[in-house]
């Protein structure tokens, strides 16, 4: 399995401190899109960066993770590699407020208040989600998942979604174990 990361449109510092706290932590592969800037928005500049990295390994599985406006390219991206053959095994959102999500893999949000996990909730959403609590900057999802509180939301239970308190990093963590 490899992960695909794929930042929004700021410093290059913050995705440097989210692979050097978050991801020094898990064994799986990982490939960080260089696209800068608009690019983050380009599906398909990011569809070319996959297709260039793993040409003869279409088949190995795919897991994205994908921050604010990255959301955009990345799940257009994640819906073109899967049309061309490739395998999505999960589809990753950090914060991506108003990017409708839908695809035939399993999505997952992990949003910075209450608020914005309620409201992208209605645009398309897996069942287990993560929202901060107390409310956390927006670029801290990103910067520095393992200091964000919050709320794995399982809304796959009947009746009342279920709610356990966990940080964003070992939200991140639980995910990638189950799809490795």
């Amino acid at each position: 399995m490899m992960i695909i990361i794929c930042p929004g449109i700021h410093e290059p510092e913050i995705t440097d401190s989210f692979i050097s706290d978050w991801l020094s932590q898990t064994t799986v592969k990982t490939m960080v899109f260089p696209g800068q800037g608009v690019l983050a928005l380009s599906a398909p500049h990011i569809l070319q960066f996959l297709g260039d990295r793993l040409q003869h390994q279409r088949n190995s599985p795919v897991v994205f993770i994908s921050f604010s406006a990255g959301v955009v390219g990345a799940i257009a991206a994640a819906w073109n590699w899967q049309i061309l053959g490739g395998q999505v095994k999960a589809f990753i959102a950090i914060d991506g407020w108003g990017v409708p999500l839908w695809g035939n893999f399993p999505i997952h949000r992990l949003s910075h208040d209450y608020f914005t996990h309620w409201s992208s909730l209605l645009l398309g959403s897996g069942h287990n989600n993560f929202y901060a609590e107390p409310a956390v900057e927006h670029l801290s999802m990103w910067r520095s998942p393992q200091n964000v509180q919050g709320w794995w939301v399982n809304s796959d239970c009947q009746g009342y979604p279920q709610k356990m308190p966990l940080t964003a990093a070992e939200f991140l963590h639980l995910l990638v174990k189950r799809y490795e």
